[in-house]
Order: C-alpha cells, then sequence, then structure tokens
C-alpha cells in the first residue's frame, strides 16, 4: 500500500458526541512498527559554516540536536495530547548537510513493536532537531527557515507499507 491520495478514514480521535478522546488499541495487534521522517532547517552561508566546521561557540550543534530529537520521540505523548506513551525500541536521528544551500536535511527514524504506529515521533524528533539547532544558531542567523517536515515511510499494523509519492 503506498498510495497518499487514498480516501480518509473516520475521524478516530473524536468520540460520538465529537468530544476528544483517546483511540482504543487494546485489541489491535502487536506488530513491528516502523515510521521515517525528514525537515529541513536553511540558514545564511555564515551560519552554516560556523556549524560544519566546528567553530560554533555552543560547540557541536549537531550532538545536542540530535539528542534532543531523540528526547523528543521519548516524550511524544507528553506534547501530542492524544497520543499514546510507546515503549520505542529505537529512534535515530541523522542530518544530511547541503553545502550548495546551506541547508541541513533532518531525518528520523523510530521502531518498536507494539499496537499503534510511530508516524507521530518520527515528526517529533525531526522537528525537535530543527527546532534546537535554530535555538543554538539564532544568533548568528535570526532569519533561518525550518521547512518541508513530513512522513517519508510508515510500516507495520493492518494498513503496511507507506511511502510518500
Amino acid at each position: 500500500m503506498s498510495n497518499s491520495t487514498t480516501s480518509s478514514p473516520a475521524l478516530s480521535h473524536l468520540n460520538q458526541q465529537g468530544e476528544a478522546n483517546m483511540v482504543d488499541v487494546t485489541e489491535k495487534a502487536m506488530t513491528s512498527r516502523t515510521a521515517t521522517a525528514q525537515g529541513y532547517i536553511k540558514m545564511n552561508r555564515a551560519t552554516f559554516e560556523l556549524i560544519t566546521t566546528g567553530k560554533h561557540k555552543k560547540g557541536d550543534v549537531f550532538a545536542v540536536a540530535r539528542i534532543a530529537g531523540i528526547q523528543a520521540a521519548k516524550k511524544c505523548s507528553d506534547l501530542i495530547p492524544l497520543c499514546h506513551p510507546l515503549m520505542l525500541s529505537k529512534v535515530q536521528v541523522d542530518f544530511t548537510l547541503d553545502t550548495d544551500n546551506s541547508s541541513v536535511k533532518v531525518t528520523s527514524l523510530c521502531r518498536l513493536t507494539g499496537q499503534t504506529g510511530v508516524e507521530m515521533e518520527a515528526l517529533t524528533a525531526v522537528s525537535v532537531a530543527c527546532l534546537t539547532l535554530f535555538d543554538m544558531c539564532k544568533a548568528a542567523d535570526p532569519a533561518m527557515e525550518i521547512s518541508g517536515i513530513k512522513v517519508l515511510t510508515k510500516e507495520g499494523g493492518k494498513s503496511g507499507h507507506w511511502q510518500a509519492n
């Protein structure tokens, strides 16, 4: 199943009275589930040079952003009101440098064996890693731009494999 244009199911986070509620996953099968996500942060050339050469006065901004992204995935249910707390078995945050455009692509992978997917955790990891890069570099470049945050893939559960077009 690799089509992102399928019709949307009914909203599952609303009860019959239209009130917000947490989806009951009790009867769902325990399966291996994985999601990947990405986002970008664009900055001026001088800031990009500072962080890629290790000359930023705050130190290794990538190490801090990686840890922040991992922690964010683990805390997703504390941040997003109706997310289930999950026992993640893997969280990975990576950075790809685009020298020509002075930007960084942030990607995340989240995995577990459980009853619900990990897309929100992957998105949260990317978002917070991007925000951490922004926070650590804002004095040098307050005009940085975060964009393109999206789920790339999800696997597991009854819907199987999905990939963004």
